[in-house]
């Protein structure tokens, strides 16, 4: 019921981090993946590991999932590479740090283009084909935590609260065609986003969840797994949250621990230190590199009096 055994899928941004974690996640099962992203060189380390290591076919396309003519060529090529397509993973994503205040128009633009818009396109795009093709087929988008909680900036969080319900509205559209179209929400993710963020910062996330352990890539394999197969053929329209319980925390306290959690500090790291060395970017014992995305970190250090 969960095999991919012979399943053809795609996941846009899916060079590093989430997007990789679900291609990986994807191949283990026996899928069939092609790696889609803008970062060429990167992207193409990805594919090659997914081939060597799982034994499945996987490529690399380059796409701008704000550009619609590229989103139909690119599901083209897959279509063309693997004959066919089963699950589309719709994962591209930005965020663009700042007060709404002096909030640019051009970010707030390129930040709804690509989260949303270009997510709307690829999903658009997936749809027509398993219309056509008269099989059904899964679309799986990433939205976030964010969709639920206020801890970004207006610009995110309208365009993950936005991909929940465009996710909603096109499984209520087209499920008469056997189309499941589902979400997922995951937490803070220790993917290269986050390789700047201090060590405290991502203490006081354990702190604030109750599974007690900052997110991984790895965390999200079960739930793409399941979304992806046949175990979810009767489920759509659904925001998966994977959050760790995060969302769920009201206490004004830290909370405490009867057992340790799951996942220590150091298994945290280990996808990310992968991500990184895929990306040839140096990093210390916590798997930081406060020169990746400085803009991260100091958003953080200010909020936190660092």
């Amino acid at each position: 019921m969960f095999s991919l055994k012979g399943k053809k899928a795609l996941v846009t941004g899916a060079a590093v981090g989430i997007g990789r974690g679900y291609a990986t996640a994807l191949a283990m099962a026996g899928a069939d993946v092609a790696i889609v992203d803008i970062d060429e060189k990167t992207g193409t380390k990805t594919a090659e590991y997914l081939k060597k290591e799982y034994g499945i076919d996987s490529f690399f396309v380059k796409c701008d999932v704000t550009k619609p003519e590229q989103v139909a060529a690119m599901v083209q090529a897959v279509v063309d590479r693997f004959g066919g397509l089963d699950i589309g993973v719709n994962n591209a994503g930005i965020g663009i740090l700042g007060g709404d205040e002096d909030y640019r128009p051009e970010d707030w633009n390129k930040v709804i283009g690509v989260n949303l818009s270009g997510m709307y396109l690829c999903a658009r795009e997936e749809g027509r084909f398993f219309i056509k093709q008269k099989k059904g087929g899964k679309i799986i988008n990433t939205a976030s935590m964010s969709a639920r909680i206020c801890n970004c900036n207006a610009s995110y969080n309208a365009s993950k609260g936005g991909v929940v319900e465009m996710t909603r509205m096109l499984a209520a559209e087209w499920g008469r065609f056997n189309i499941n179209v589902n979400c997922i929400s995951p937490s803070y993710i220790l993917s290269p986003m986050h390789a700047s963020t201090p060590v405290e910062v991502r203490q006081r996330i354990r702190e604030l969840t109750p599974l007690g352990h900052v997110e991984r890539p790895d965390d999200l394999y079960g739930p793409i797994i399941f979304l992806a197969s046949d175990a979810s053929n009767y489920v759509t329209g659904v925001d998966l949250l994977v959050d760790g319980g995060h969302t769920l925390n009201a206490w004004l306290t830290p909370l405490t621990r009867d057992l340790p959690p799951r996942i220590s500090p150091e298994e945290e790291i280990i996808s990310l230190k992968r991500d990184l060395d895929n990306l040839g970017v140096p990093y210390d014992e916590n798997g930081i590199n406060p020169d990746l995305h400085p803009e991260v970190a100091g958003a953080f250090k200010a909020a936190f009096n660092l």
